[in-house]
This record gives structure tokens, C-alpha cells and sequence, in this order.
């Protein structure tokens, strides 16, 4: 499966944080997630809650879309809903536009929560391998989602920056055809990862289809077999732990300016 050949290459460890949000203050990289979990019998009650709240939105032509997906694997009973890419600056404006809407949140979906995490996820353009204008086309139907924390230590971050880089620019020089976006997390609470990496996938057929050639044969087409080893060393030797999951997205309850 393509899950298993390149989850290896999905952490990244954290920079400083002064650093990268200066690095980025102009860019619409940005991207907020809210991950929700939802007892069973809670489900339907929450779903609704999720409409008002998105209708609310649409009544007050909120230019801010928000992507709702349900975990398809993994805890079936969550849902996260994601916003973005905009600039930092955009998210001071996306506030005070939804505000209006924070009490249909809190009376009609919160009441159905049994906890919601929130987090930020910075694109790192160079690390990931997307089509161009990824951002304006239809979302995928389904997201394979890996969770990466890196090994302590700022050697084990620049082993793997450097590392993946090389990668991302194997597979746009070959027109790999496989595509992957990673996402650094700022803003964690305790437990978040450092790194998410997504990859998009249109089927189920699609998500258990082997990648051909796979990662690491593409790489080594571009780099050569002794280089491509040490690449793999490097990136197993920096990761800490992972995590997957598929997370399907839903049309029904997600919200689409304009629509």
C-alpha cells in the first residue's frame, strides 16, 4: 500500500516558532484544524448542530471555507474540520467575520462533544509533492492522514529537512504521480505530533493500490542506490513515532463560500 512506503518520510521536527511565523507572516500556508470527538448516540445530534452552524456561516457570507472530514479509520467516532490555506493575518479576519456564529457552535454542537483539540498546520511547499493549483480544485474523497513525531534533538530536524527535501524534488523531476502534502503543527497541546502528512487518494482502490515504481524506486532512479539508502537511514534514525489513519471528506457537512 501506498500508506507503507512513505509514511517513513513524513516527520518533520520543529523549528523555532519567532522564526517560522516571521517566515511565513505574508503567506497563505496557513491551515486550522478542530478535531471533534462525538459519543455514538451523540452522532446525529452533532451533525445537526454542524449544519446550523455552517447555514450561520452562509447567512453572514462568511468568505472562509471550512472542510469537514469523518475519520474513515482509526476512532471512527471523530470528525475534524479544517480551514485554510490563508495567511496568519487572515485567521484576525476569519475570527471577527465568524463571531456571530459562536453561539450556534456552543449551544448546538457543543452540548454533543466529548472533547475537541485544535491546532495549526503550516504547508511546507518544499517538502510536499502537489499538483499545481491543488488549492483551487475539488477536495479529495479521501485523505490518508499520518501523524509523525520526530526524536529529540535539532540534528535529527535537519538530517530530515534536508533529506526530504531531496525527496519531494525526486518526485517532481520524475512526474511521480503520486502526490503528498506535509503540514508542520503549531499550537499542539501535549501528545500532537510535530508533522502531518496527507495524501490524497480518489478510491478505496486507489488508497490499497501499490504505488509503481514505489518511493524509494523513484528515488533511486533520480539519486542512485548508495545515495537512496542513506537517505532511508537518515529518516528512520530521526523518526520517533507514527500514526495513521483515512479520513473521507463530506460535502454535507462542510461549508463552501458562496454555495
Amino acid at each position: 500500500m501506498k500508506i507503507l512506503t512513505i509514511c517513513v518520510m513524513s516527520a518533520l521536527a520543529l523549528t523555532t516558532a519567532s522564526g517560522a511565523l516571521a517566515a511565513e507572516a505574508d503567506k497563505a500556508v496557513v491551515n486550522r484544524d478542530w478535531t471533534d470527538s462525538v459519543a455514538p448516540a451523540q452522532q446525529q445530534a452533532y451533525e445537526a448542530g454542524l449544519k446550523a452552524y455552517n447555514q450561520c456561516l452562509r447567512d453572514h457570507g462568511v468568505k472562509y471555507n471550512q472542510a469537514t472530514v469523518t475519520h474513515e479509520t482509526g476512532d471512527t467516532y471523530k470528525y475534524s474540520t479544517v480551514t485554510g490555506p490563508y495567511t496568519w493575518a487572515d485567521f484576525d479576519a476569519m475570527d471577527a467575520a465568524t463571531k456571530p456564529c459562536d453561539a450556534t457552535w456552543r449551544t448546538q454542537s457543543n452540548p454533543h462533544l466529548l472533547n475537541e483539540t485544535s491546532v495549526f498546520m503550516v504547508d511546507q511547499p518544499e517538502l510536499s509533492h502537489m499538483p499545481a493549483g491543488w488549492e483551487k480544485q475539488a477536495p479529495p474523497v479521501f485523505l490518508d492522514i499520518i501523524y509523525e513525531t520526530l526524536k529529540p534533538g535539532h540534528e535529527a530536524s535537519e538530517a530530515f529537512t534536508a533529506t526530504v527535501k531531496k525527496i519531494a524534488a525526486a518526485a517532481a523531476k520524475s512526474q511521480w504521480p503520486y502526490y503528498f502534502r506535509v503540514m508542520q503543527v503549531q499550537g499542539g497541546d501535549e501528545g500532537s505530533p510535530d508533522y502531518v502528512l496527507a495524501l490524497p487518494q480518489k478510491s478505496w482502490a486507489d488508497y490499497g493500490t501499490e504505488a509503481s515504481p514505489s518511493l524509494w524506486k523513484m528515488v533511486e532512479g533520480v539519486y542512485g542506490k548508495e545515495d537512496t539508502g542513506a537517505m532511508r537511514r537518515s529518516l528512520n534514525d530521526a523518526v520517533q513515532h507514527s500514526s495513521s489513519h483515512v479520513d473521507r471528506y463530506s460535502a454535507d457537512l462542510s461549508y463552501v463560500p458562496g454555495k
